[in-house]
Order: C-alpha cells, then structure tokens, then sequence
C-alpha cells in the first residue's frame, strides 16, 4: 500500500480572515513580527516549559522542540502526548504551563482557567490543521468510497463485514472479502475521538445519534487503545480493522475517500483547506481567542470534512516575567513559517497560513505578567 503523507506545497489555508475576526483586524506589532521569523527573544529566554496534550502532536512538538531548543540555548520543553482531554486538565490543574489540545476549551473550562491565568483566563491558538482519516487494514485496498451514512454504521457496530452490500454499493469493482470489521477507537478522551464524533453527529444524524465528546460511547466498545500511536498500531497488526486518526500519523494504512455532495473526496491537505474554509469563529469568545466552528456537513465538491485544528491553549497572564517570556517565545517559534515548515516536515501536517500565523502571535505576544 501506498505512504500517506501531505504535502506542504498545498498547505496555505484561507481561513485567516476568520481568524482576524476573532481576534481583532490590525496588522500584528513589529515584536510579534519578529518573533515570527525568530521565534522571541532568544538570548533572553532560559528555563523549562511544561506541555501536555495531544498525541496528534506528537511528532511535531518533537520538531519543535528541537528547533527551539537549538535556537534558544538554555531552554527545555517537556511535553507529554497523554491525549487533548488529559492535557487540558493537566492544565487547568497547573500542572503545564500549556496545553495541546484537538479541541479547543469548553466555555466551562475557561470559567475554570480563570483560576491559574487570571480573569482574563485561557486562549486558544490553532498550532496547525490535518485531517482525519477513517484509515483500514484490508490488503489488497487501497481507498474506498463510503458515505457519511456509512462510516456511522460501521462504527456503530451495525456493519460488520466488509463486503456488506453498504459498503460495496459504493465502490463498484473492488474485490471486498467477507472479513469481519474490527472498530478501532481510542480508549482515552481525545480532541481527535470529539473531532470525528462531530463529523458523524453533523453529516451522518439519523444514525449516530451520541453525544459529542471526547470520549468514545461506552456501548459501542470493541478493540481500543490510547492516542494515535496505539490505534494505528493496533490497527496495522488487525487484518479488517478500521480506526480514525491523524492523517500524518497513518502510514501504510488504507484511507476512504468520504462523500461531500455527490462527489467523494479523497483525504489530502488542499481538501482539508478547503474544509476549513467554511469553519466561522466560536461566538462569546475573548479578543484573543482563535476557536474555530467547523462545518462538518459540507456538500462543497473537494472538500474534506474530517478535519481537526489543533490547537495551543495559554494563559493569558502568567506569575512572572520569566514564564511570560518563555511561553511566548515558544508560542511564537511554533506559529513562525521555521517552526511551521520543521513541523510539516517532521508531522506531514498542513501549516497555517502566513495571516493566520500572524493573528495568532499577536494574541500570544499579549500575554504579560498577572497580578
């Protein structure tokens, strides 16, 4: 099968509109400017920056990381890819000094980040954009076409073999077996399970009638595992099994071309830009957030609707000068076009766009010392 990877050739995103929007339209200040092509102040910063999150970020924190550390000689980040809902609250526990997260915060839990970050609470900044993928290990297949409808049903446990007459209405002269499907989910509360539940809950309403959340409905068990790494893993060694997971991380995988309209689209990371297009700003935010709606029911020819934006979420004051210039020199690297070119690279994910990066830093450049 082939190497699922995706490009960065086509990873510029016109959602920056959206993003200045909510977080306010003036050009970014000439600090914020800098830092985007140097990531801070370097010869200033020192110390050891504490993260937790999303195992989706995982290999391109480990870029960002190194990027950092080489250019900011005295500095260490720990980031511990235990998945978006331990990383939140690791977070509003104070115990990191930011989270990784494929969801951006509850309005509850910026009521309750106004605890460690001071009235003003937490924020949200997008770190990057990938899609999902619905990714299966069926040798010999490479992609499929499967609706909305569908993908509900299998991983609803109501399709439970792969050539059921669902699954081959849509993909004419594919040479499905009659192999039990085996439904891969993630076993820890994830921005990634929240993002792809959305998806089913949006396209797919008369059949996946859960709530949305992070974590996996405890009646539809079957085979699981924690992060991205453990379901892809698990995935890759179970002939007829079927997951959902972080594009970049998929490997060798199969991958299903997912119907938008009447047309199916094939996961890459123009599609997932165009996807992101539709997204509009949370409502009720603050200045400096950059939460995004995204539109899961999209019928737009070539869009990808199974996407995540994964997000960096920040105090917006912390106790002293020294985090406050640690956090937003680091905060700055990863939204700058080094720091995002290393993580595409390293992640395969789509970076942002140049705006978007830039709206971005001048939210984390306000960060400043609480009271």
């Amino acid at each position: 099968m082939k190497l699922h990877r995706i490009g960065s050739a086509a990873a510029v995103l016109t959602v920056a509109a959206l993003a200045l929007t909510a977080c306010g339209s003036d050009s970014p200040t000439a600090s914020a400017g800098t830092a985007a092509s140097t990531g801070g102040s370097a010869a200033a910063v020192s110390g050891t920056l504490t993260g937790s999150g999303a195992s989706s970020q995982k290999s391109a924190m480990e870029a960002w990381k190194a990027g950092f550390e080489a250019a900011t000689p005295g500095t260490m980040v720990q980031y511990s890819p235990d998945g978006s809902g331990a990383g939140r609250k690791a977070f509003l526990a104070g115990g990191a000094q930011f989270a990784g997260s494929d969801a951006y915060l509850k309005d509850e839990e910026i009521e309750s980040s106004k605890e460690i970050c001071g009235p003003e609470g937490a924020f949200n900044v997008p770190a990057y954009v990938s899609p999902i993928a619905v990714a299966f290990n069926l040798p010999g297949v490479e992609t499929l076409n499967l609706d909305a409808a569908t993908i509900a049903k299998i991983f609803k446990l109501e399709i439970t073999k792969w050539n059921d007459p669902a699954i081959a209405a849509t993909n004419e002269g594919v040479s499905l077996p009659d192999t039990a499907i085996t439904v891969v989910h993630r076993n820890d509360e994830s921005g990634t399970t929240e993002n792809f539940v959305d998806y089913l809950a949006a396209a797919a309403k008369d059949v996946w009638t859960y709530d949305v959340s992070g974590d996996w409905p405890k009646d539809l068990d079957s085979e699981n595992a924690k992060g991205t790494s453990g379901v892809v893993a698990t995935t890759t060694a179970t002939e007829g099994a079927i997951t959902y997971a972080d594009f970049s991380a998929v490997g060798k995988l199969g991958t299903v071309n997912v119907k938008v309209g009447d047309d199916f689209t094939e996961i890459s990371a123009e599609a997932a830009a165009k996807g992101v297009e539709a997204a509009t700003p949370v409502e009720g935010r603050g200045a400096l957030d950059m939460s995004l709606d995204l539109k899961r029911d999209t019928t737009e020819s070539g869009s990808y609707p199974i996407i995540l934006v994964s997000y960096h979420v920040f105090c917006s004051s912390y106790k002293d000068q020294a985090t406050v210039d640690l956090v937003k020199s680091f905060g700055e690297y990863v939204l700058s076009e080094a720091g995002q070119k290393e993580a595409a690279a390293s992640a395969g994910n789509a970076p942002l766009s140049a705006k978007m990066s830039e709206a971005a830093i001048k939210s984390i450049d306000s960060i400043k010392v609480g009271s």
